[in-house]
């Protein structure tokens, strides 16, 4: 009976997939056949990698969610969409679907634990019962912002590390002749393999200068999506830079020298915390292990020899 149940259910969701991807890969090959033959395509819908995005949800479901939910507050929303924008999840759905994801699992985890009770041979107490599924009710509720928390840390840590590499191939085309425009494109071809999320950015930056976008507009927008201070400091510099007139070339060299410089104060500031962090793993793990061993021989004499002895023993 379990078996029969597990085999239906794995049935189901490979033919819901196989389904799925079937549909995915018409949809595509039919698009590209339209394009060829030169039918009129639907302006709404514009390929998720291309620089203008449409940035309305036109599914019912996705527009009832937020108006019966905790993000039905345009400020909510609003930070809810940044927060996800900073953690990768650029898509104007994406809201949405973490609403739906956080409750889906703050729901679905506690039923499969309820229906777990079918499959098990011992069914669970019902005070494990009862305790795991409040459990598995607050791990649905907290794990999804936790992982988004987590993957904007990661994310701002990252461009952290590949931003002063870039700045430095930067300084090289700027150096080299080329404007500062070209060099965003030449730095994001160039970093693509090594530096991914600084290489989107930059292209994406170079794909809204070609737009039309102001450059002020167009950085302080990079600089937005980023949430990294080094990145602010760049844009601010540069903006202040084609205010004032002043040489970008040199300006750029400073800078670069600068944030090389801040690399090496944040080393050694690391480096100067290991002293203090090291008495922590000395105290928690090996000292306990040099006090059993010192107390373990004399504590064994003492069970076998002094405690008969106290006895009356001999």
């Amino acid at each position: 009976m379990n078996s029969a149940l597990v085999i239906e259910a794995f049935t189901f969701v490979s033919v819901t997939l196989i389904c799925i991807f079937a549909i995915r890969s018409y949809s595509a090959l039919s698009l590209v056949r339209r394009r060829l033959a030169g039918e009129p395509i639907d302006k709404t819908r514009t390929p998720q990698g291309s620089l203008m995005k449409e940035r309305e949800v036109h599914n019912r479901f996705l527009k009832w969610v937020p108006s019966s939910t905790s993000i039905k507050d345009d400020k909510d929303r609003n930070k809810l969409q940044r927060d996800l924008a900073l953690a990768g999840f650029e898509s104007p759905a994406a809201p949405v679907w973490y609403v739906i994801g956080r409750f889906g699992a703050a729901i679905g985890l506690p039923l499969l634990l309820q229906s777990s009770q079918y499959w098990l041979a011992k069914p669970l107490s019902p005070l494990v019962l009862a305790y795991g599924t409040l459990v598995l009710c607050g791990l649905g509720l907290i794990v999804p912002r936790a992982y988004v928390d987590r993957r904007i840390r990661e994310r701002k840590e990252k461009l952290e590390i590949e931003f002063p590499d870039a700045l430095d191939l930067l300084v090289v085309c700027v150096d080299a002749g080329l404007g500062l425009e070209a060099a965003f494109v030449r730095v994001g071809e160039e970093v693509h393999n090594s530096h991914p999320r600084i290489s989107i950015e930059f292209s994406r930056l170079a794909q809204e200068l070609a737009a039309g976008r102001s450059r002020s507009d167009a950085l302080r927008a990079m600089a937005d999506r980023g949430g990294v201070e080094t990145i602010k400091s760049f844009v601010a510099l540069v903006i202040q830079t084609d205010a004032l007139g002043v040489g970008l070339a040199q300006t750029l060299r400073t800078f670069s020298n600068e944030m090389r410089e801040h690399r090496l104060l944040r080393a050694e500031e690391k480096a100067a915390r290991v002293p203090v962090l090291m008495p922590i793993p000395l105290v928690a793990c090996i000292l306990p292990v040099i006090i059993a061993a010192l107390l373990l021989p004399p504590i064994i004499d003492v069970v076998r020899t002094l405690l008969p002895a106290l006895r009356g023993q001999h």
